[in-house]
């Protein structure tokens, strides 16, 4: 069960971009929503590693990596504000959902653990975000880059003096560079 609570609640990240794709608030919201997230997160992450807050929610959806570090929660809040606030609306949200809907997925089709993803696992991750940046109004050459990066991020764990860049982080930003990038082209 934790393993598919904290996919549901991957998944409900989506409420944030599709706000804004379904005009039911402007960018503007969803920017303040992004920043009050991310504020939150930080002080309920500050709480939880200082040991000043021991909730049984933190037990059922964190890993056991995550006790010590930054839980991937909190990297899921800035990943979706980096990528809200520097990245146009039409750039933000479809990379926006590739976190939401894509690396929940990836998840529940390989749980091999950190490491390199089955190709397969990686074709199923491109289509999907594929399909969610050309839903979301992105150009075909932009949305092949953007779920392309999107993949790569969540395919590949990338370590910096050992300690590992949660895709989480790198999902939304680097599909919204890749599609930034690929507007720029066409």
């Amino acid at each position: 069960m934790p393993e598919l609570g904290r996919r549901a609640i991957h998944a409900l990240g989506a409420c944030i971009p599709l706000a804004w794709l379904l005009s039911l608030a402007p960018w503007r919201w969803v920017e303040w929503v992004l920043v009050g997230g991310l504020a939150l997160g930080a002080a309920l992450e500050y709480l939880r590693l200082s040991g000043r807050a021991q909730w049984a929610v933190y037990d059922r959806l964190t890993r056991e990596y995550e006790q010590e570090n930054l839980a991937g929660y909190f990297l899921y809040a800035v990943g979706m504000a980096v990528t809200g606030l520097a990245f146009p609306p039409s750039v933000a949200a479809p990379a926006m959902l590739m976190l939401a809907f894509a690396d929940p997925l990836s998840g529940l089709l390989y749980t091999g653990g950190i490491g390199r993803k089955p190709v397969a696992v990686m074709a199923a991750t491109f289509c999907l975000c594929l399909v969610l940046a050309v839903t979301a109004g992105m150009a075909l050459l932009p949305g092949v880059l953007g779920a392309l990066g999107a993949t790569l991020a969540d395919g590949m764990t990338p370590t910096v003096r050992g300690h590992v860049i949660d895709d989480n982080l790198t999902i939304p930003v680097v599909a919204a560079s890749a599609m930034w990038v690929g507007l720029r082209i066409v």
